[in-house]
């Protein structure tokens, strides 16, 4: 297992030194013309092949369906790289992973949205993924604003579903879960939680001996006439709480967990994924 984890830990270091050098491309690129056209697309072969490097068995049904606003439950950093393997996707983050040394320039160059903490951006944020959406890139949102460690499931905040309401756009929601093997119970080596770092969460990432990601598309909801923003992320945290097989109230919660505080970032069970989808290079 030694020496799986150091092989792992070389490619996932010559990984990241290939995305450095794509974005010092695109940024010089950028700096005297339009973003190359083909960002997107570098970014999604950048994500598999990470999924590659790491040696996560990826489990995914469903599929993305076109005019939707994706909305996921939210565990780790890896939840970006698992469901960008399936499209040319974006994503909304909170402004502090802007800050975070070369991760926070990399995901900037590579098109990710940020919004602060407090409602004042709300409305800019939500045009600007009408305007994604409506041009064809799917945007992924974590409603939740915070990890947790796949056990439960939190509050989602109800801001930003304000673009589903007579926009035409799709609420689909996104049921993500990690385990060991064929081990149906969430995997406790994954979640990116409380005073975790990124490095420590790395390595047991590539420590971990048989990790599974399970990504489920679910059907999507669209809004109609007097859907409230609380009722549409209520729909949508109920779909991924069915799908998890979580307790509906959250840990700890005595009601519905629906927020209209802004963002800071029916299926089968998840233990019944397809079988594993390979992650092309």
């Amino acid at each position: 297992m030694w020496l799986t984890s150091i092989w792992r830990s070389l490619r996932v270091v010559e990984h990241l030194a290939t995305g450095i050098l794509i974005a010092v491309f695109i940024s010089l690129r950028t700096r005297f013309d339009q973003p190359p056209p083909w960002v997107p697309r570098a970014v999604s072969w950048w994500q598999r092949r990470l999924c590659r490097a790491l040696g996560v068995r990826l489990r995914v049904e469903g599929r993305i369906e076109p005019g939707c606003l994706l909305i996921g439950n939210h565990i780790s950093w890896l939840d970006i790289p698992i469901v960008g393997t399936q499209g040319e996707i974006g994503f909304l983050a909170k402004s502090d992973v802007r800050g975070w040394p070369l991760i926070g320039w990399m995901t900037e160059i590579a098109g990710t949205r940020f919004i602060a903490r407090g409602g004042h951006q709300t409305g800019d944020i939500a045009a600007s993924l009408v305007a994604d959406i409506a041009g064809g890139r799917p945007m992924m949102i974590f409603p939740e604003g915070t990890t947790t460690d796949g056990r439960t499931l939190g509050h989602f905040h109800s801001r930003l579903f304000r673009i589903a309401q007579g926009s035409g756009i799709r609420i689909q929601p996104v049921a993500i879960r990690y385990r060991a093997g064929e081990d149906p119970t969430p995997d406790h080596r994954v979640p990116y939680v409380g005073e975790d770092t990124l490095i420590a969460n790395l390595w047991r990432l590539v420590r971990h001996p048989d990790l599974v990601a399970c990504v489920q598309f679910l059907p999507p909801i669209a809004a109609t006439e007097g859907d409230s923003r609380r009722a549409l992320a209520e729909q949508a945290r109920s779909a991924i709480v069915d799908a998890l097989a979580l307790n509906p109230r959250g840990a700890g919660q005595s009601a519905p967990g629906v927020s209209a505080e802004p963002i800071a970032s029916p299926g089968a069970s998840a233990a019944n994924c397809l079988e594993p989808q390979p992650v092309l290079t």
